[in-house]
């Protein structure tokens, strides 16, 4: 009988004692909370895998010390000249994109260099949403991402701000 009231006595002060240390530790960010920015991409001769890391890590906002896995706290990032983005390797003409529009015979499968030469930031966007979570965060992060085909976009506010 003593020993077990000693234990519940040792373990009511060892819990105050954690709980005391890491009160107000813990801070939760929310998307109001956090300083957005805007980042520039020129895509040109940039490999196509590293550069939908690099913008999918900032989409993310897991390059900002507030990050929080449930939150949207990352950045906009406009990507100017998607059509001069570059492959390694046989991937321009062996790389497919598949699809199926639900019908009976509605599979199509298009090589990386026709849907490149088709709809050139459609091969971005396809690249930096796989490699988002798959649930839906990821549909509110992809629209924080404005990809172009030329040097020209209509975001020059918001980028000198």
């Amino acid at each position: 009988m003593i020993f077990k009231k000693y234990c519940e006595k040792g373990k009511k002060d060892l819990l105050r004692s954690l709980s005391m240390s890491n009160q107000g530790t813990t801070k939760f960010y929310t998307k109001e909370s956090t300083n957005r920015s805007w980042i520039l991409v020129d895509a040109k001769d940039q490999t196509l895998g590293r550069l939908a890391t690099k913008i999918a890590m900032a989409l993310r906002g897991k390059d900002k010390a507030e990050f929080t896995p449930n939150q949207d706290c990352g950045a906009f990032v406009v990507v100017i000249n998607s059509s001069k983005i570059k492959v390694t390797g046989k991937k321009m003409e062996q790389k497919l994109y598949r699809r199926h529009s639900g019908t009976p015979g509605g599979f199509r499968e298009e090589t990386l260099e026709n849907l490149l030469a088709r709809r050139p930031n459609e091969v971005l966007r396809k690249a930096v949403k796989g490699m988002l979570p798959h649930n839906r965060l990821s549909d509110r992060l992809i629209t924080k991402l404005k990809i172009y085909e030329g040097a020209e976009h209509p975001h020059e506010p918001q980028l000198t701000a």
